[in-house]
């Protein structure tokens, strides 16, 4: 971090920026300062918006709720997707409307300030709704919905978007599943987040050139470690978590990649494939995106049920951790996380259902049964201390694969390395070597025929020099909770929780398929125009969206 960030956040005050952020202490843990965004009438001007849904269909009325310091805001909705079409240009009346003490968990409250009919012939899609001046069009603030076709659009993908994730990460209103200022919790965060609320800064839109969360170059000797993405949010007045999750961080690349390309794309939310009765029904294939690390046990079995009736799944996303729940018809997202075994309410009435890792016992549920890798088996590279220095792309291991159809990838090849896509959190499963090849051992629920087609190595612990230790954001927490929840807390297991990685993986279960590259930044590649992960990419879209139901020998 460099002198100018580190000392205005020893004084408690954002250098710069337009957003109004408070700066809080952590309640309980004694942590360093850290921000939250938490609007002032009497700060920086500012308009922030949500809906009263995520997710709509065509005749539906989205109810918008705008609070600003302005007295007359500009609406603007375009379908973001690369061809940016305008849908809405008008402008409203609004004002100031507070933000109760605990907004981060029991919603905003606000009235509604703009009722949007969707027409019915109304194009699918992601729809961006940005909040300006009236007179100089300075933008104030973002937000997104998703329209949905009323049925699925032939030969599309269901792009399913990780908006339990983004809630996580969602620090607006004065906390998250992470910091904050909810009382009684470490480092202030909150087990409860509501989504009536708007999204933080970052999440929805950011400038083109925003760092991303792994550093750009490797260190080339021993320093400190970095957090750009976190320096440049804070100089700049982002959350701190924009580049760790969200729309304009994830998703949003991959539709503008995939609708350059002639892919037709569904996008659907996490809220859908939770209460819907059959939300993937109509698809070949559903797509996973970026950082999808929050499920509700109904959304996992909706897509292994998926898979099962002859569905395919393209997953091209990492850290896949946490079992949560909703509550209050989905208005409220529930993560109790590593306390959840003191503090979740369910741990002693219903232990199958307490908010904590898939691969704890009590849950019963190993993420590797749907996606085939789990984050406890995998987890952290080229992010802060943990492996820097470590390659940033797959070692190939099974290279006659259809998925590397053209790609002229041989045994032990690397690639994707000069495009990071191996970085910040990854999934594996538990394997060895033999004769050269990576095999699982299904000791952590790995289904049968799974086949690790490309691999590197990754850390659950941050480590290096002993007089940059008091730089490291995280330590071995997640290796100590590993070791917990899978009940190998001697010296040895500790020892091995730290030694995780990233894999490539595919296998076959019911009448359907599954193709997971377990990086959440594989996305980078798509954007960096990689020819191995374009290649890689297109071939499984390609395979799995075919009419043939039979798998490519």
């Amino acid at each position: 971090m460099d002198d100018t960030v580190a000392s205005a956040i020893s004084r408690g005050r954002r250098p710069g920026g337009e957003q109004q952020v408070e700066f809080v202490s952590g309640i309980s843990s004694g942590a360093k300062r850290i921000w939250v965004e938490r609007p002032d009438p009497d700060g920086a001007a500012g308009a922030w918006c949500y809906t009263d849904r995520r997710s709509y269909r065509p005749g539906d009325q989205v109810s918008m709720f705008v609070s600003s310091t302005e007295p007359r805001v500009q609406v603007d909705i375009t379908i973001d997707d690369g061809r940016n079409r305008q849908v809405l240009d008008t402008t409203i009346n609004t004002r100031f409307q507070s933000v109760p003490d605990a907004a981060y968990r029991d919603g905003c409250g606000w009235d509604v300030s703009l009722t949007y009919g969707i027409p019915w012939d109304a194009d699918p899609g992601a729809y961006l709704v940005t909040l300006s001046c009236v007179d100089s069009r300075r933008v104030l603030g973002h937000h997104l919905f998703v329209v949905r076709p009323l049925a699925p659009r032939k030969s599309a993908i269901a792009l399913v978007l990780s908006t339990a994730t983004w809630t996580a990460y969602n620090d607006w209103g004065g906390a998250s599943h992470y910091y904050g200022i909810h009382p009684a919790s470490v480092r202030g965060r909150s087990p409860e987040l509501s989504t009536q609320r708007p999204w933080a800064r970052g999440q929805i839109w950011v400038p083109p050139g925003a760092p991303r969360i792994v550093n750009e170059r490797r260190p080339d000797r021993p320093l400190p470690p970095r957090y750009e993405s976190a320096e440049w949010a804070y100089l700049h007045g982002f959350s701190k978590y924009y580049a760790s999750t969200g729309w304009a961080t994830y998703e949003r690349h991959f539709v503008h990649w995939a609708e350059r390309h002639g892919y037709v794309v569904d996008l659907l939310t996490q809220d859908d494939l939770h209460f819907d009765d059959d939300p993937l029904g109509g698809y070949r294939c559903a797509v996973f995106v970026g950082h999808d690390e929050y499920w509700t046990d109904h959304m996992r079995r909706a897509v292994d049920a998926f898979v099962d009736d002859g569905g395919n799944i393209a997953r091209f996303a990492g850290n896949f951790m946490w079992q949560i729940r909703l509550d209050r018809g989905g208005e409220r997202q529930i993560a109790h996380k590593y306390d959840a075994r003191e503090t979740d309410p369910l741990r002693t009435v219903d232990r199958s259902a307490v908010t904590t890792a898939w691969e704890d016992s009590w849950v019963g549920y190993p993420g590797a049964k749907t996606f085939g890798v789990n984050a406890l088996r995998g987890m952290y590279a080229g992010f802060g201390a943990m492996a820097p220095r470590a390659a940033r792309g797959f070692v190939t291991f099974r290279p006659r694969h259809w998925a590397f159809a053209g790609t002229g990838l041989g045994y032990a090849d690397m690639f994707g390395d000069e495009s990071n896509v191996f970085g910040f959190e990854m999934d594996g499963v538990e394997y060895q070597f033999v004769d050269g090849l990576p095999e699982p051992t299904h000791a952590d629920g790995a289904p049968a025929g799974l086949q690790i087609l490309a691999m590197n190595w990754a850390t659950s612990a941050e480590d290096g020099l002993d007089e940059y230790r008091d730089d490291f954001m995280l330590g071995d927490a997640d290796a100590q909770f590993r070791a917990h929840v899978t009940e190998q807390t001697d010296a040895a297991g500790q020892d091995r929780a730290r030694r995780t990685s990233g894999m490539v993986v595919y296998f076959e279960r019911g009448s359907g398929r599954v193709f997971t590259a377990a990086t959440c930044e594989w996305v980078c590649g798509l954007m960096k125009r990689d020819y191995y992960i374009e290649t890689v990419t297109h071939n499984v879209l390609r395979e799995f969206l075919a009419e043939s139901a039979d798998a490519t020998p």
